[in-house]
């Protein structure tokens, strides 16, 4: 059997279930974006089956785009949980055939407490879609299983309805990189926004010599110093060059190269150096990629010294 084929048709008949869903949408995204957003309480999203794992999904991309969402057991709702609920809470059921007893169980003490509900699923005429306040269609006409049983395209389409109201809700919030990256901190993004030069510099036993330097006496600082570089200061404390081990190299290859040399002689004068150490430290990435350089030498506005930060330094810190 071509399994390769077998995939490819799955892609292909939930790709053509999503493309259907798209051109019959008939949902009222705006009133539902409205209520959502101006509701005081918590969006709860439950389901029982497959429906209550796509759910628990959708809920966890609510609650990191800017929606307060959780996911809630239906079964465990109605053994004490009904009590997470609030009054002024939203709750999206989610049911392919909207009859799901656990979920149907707890409806009637939604509308009790004049709770919104929307709904999802297969039929307007299902249990669920009749005591919602809005329904969203998530009908497909062929699971991509070949028994054409197993929650496939459906649940497919229902995970992409989500995402779908998740970001109409976040073009309502105009929420923006920065706000994504509050919620997630320790991610990349999180990394990428919030981490700043100072908080990956190196600041002691730098690898340090006056202009005054032999070339083989720097270079037994550059290797207890393991930056692979030396950074010359003058008598002012300020920065005025940088030996790295690719001028060493070139120096070597001189005809003329001695180890009693001034340093000055094959290091590189006035290196690249950064003045601001509350840059993001992907500026500074970017800064070290445009110039190809390994090691950015932080000075304050004197030009002293402060401190550098090599690109290992930030590739450890996950800076990408």
């Amino acid at each position: 059997m071509d399994f390769k084929a077998v995939a490819q048709e799955v892609l292909i008949t939930e790709a053509k279930e999503l493309e259907l869903a798209a051109k019959n949408l008939d949902v009222d995204f705006e009133k539902i974006v409205e209520l959502i957003v101006n509701s005081k309480g918590k969006l709860i999203v439950t389901g029982v089956g497959k429906s209550g794992l796509v759910g628990a999904k959708i809920a966890a991309t609510l609650a990191s785009t800017g929606t307060s969402s959780f996911f809630l057991h239906p079964t465990e709702a109605m053994h004490g949980d009904l009590g997470m609920i609030g009054k002024e809470d939203i709750v999206l059921g989610i049911s392919y055939s909207g009859e799901s007893e656990e979920l149907i169980q707890i409806l009637p003490h939604l509308k009790r407490f004049d709770i919104p509900l929307i709904a999802m699923a297969k039929s307007k005429t299902s249990t669920l879609a009749k005591y919602s306040d809005f329904f969203m269609d998530i009908n497909v006409s062929k699971e991509a299983c070949p028994l054409d049983t197993a929650p496939t395209s459906s649940t497919t389409l229902t995970m992409a309805m989500g995402d779908a109201l998740a970001v109409c809700l976040m073009k309502k919030r105009e929420f923006k990189k920065e706000d994504f990256a509050s919620f997630h901190p320790g991610g990349s993004l999180g990394k990428k926004l919030f981490i700043k030069v100072d908080d990956l510099l190196r600041k002691e036993n730098l690898p340090v010599v006056s202009r005054e330097t032999k070339l083989k006496d720097a270079i037994v600082i550059m290797s207890q110093g393991r930056l692979g570089s030396v950074i010359i200061i003058d008598e002012n404390e300020k920065v005025i060059a940088l030996l790295s081990d690719g001028d060493l190299r070139r120096a070597l290859m001189q005809d003329n190269f001695t180890l009693d040399c001034n340093i000055l002689e094959v290091a590189t004068l006035n290196p690249k150096v950064l003045n601001d150490k509350n840059i993001l430290a992907s500026d500074a990435l970017q800064i070290i990629e445009d110039f190809k350089i390994q090691l950015l030498i932080v000075v304050d506005n004197n030009e002293k010294l402060v401190g550098v930060l090599h690109i290992h330094d930030l590739i450890e810190a996950g800076i990408k």
